[in-house]
């Protein structure tokens, strides 16, 4: 559990640092992050992923991205240092977080 935590900051710090349109106040800040968004995927995505399955039958899956979106602005929300400037840099945001997660997890 604190592995994976922590794995997700180091991504969601690196992730914020690569794009213009996303800032964290620091690395403390990303664990704070990562542990939002951990919860947020636990509690409201399922619930949001059920209410919008004809959507996410019909994009083929896509439509999974715009719901990761969602979430990452969800968060933005409720944290001081945590911004995302628009929808646009959130649905980026996902993608990104999505394939650093990934390499990261690979790589330890």
């Amino acid at each position: 559990m604190i592995y994976t935590i922590l794995i997700n900051s180091v991504a969601v710090y690196l992730t914020a640092k690569l794009l213009d349109g996303v800032k964290v106040g620091g690395f403390g800040s990303s664990i704070i992050v990562a542990i939002l968004l951990a919860l947020v995927n636990t509690f409201i995505k399922p619930v949001i992923v059920f209410l919008t399955l004809p959507v996410t039958i019909l994009t083929l899956g896509l439509f999974i991205l715009v719901i990761n979106a969602f979430m990452i602005m969800i968060v933005d929300s409720v944290l001081e240092d945590f911004k995302v400037e628009s929808f646009g840099w959130a649905l980026i945001f996902a993608i990104v977080l999505s394939i650093l997660n990934a390499v990261l997890f690979w790589l330890f």
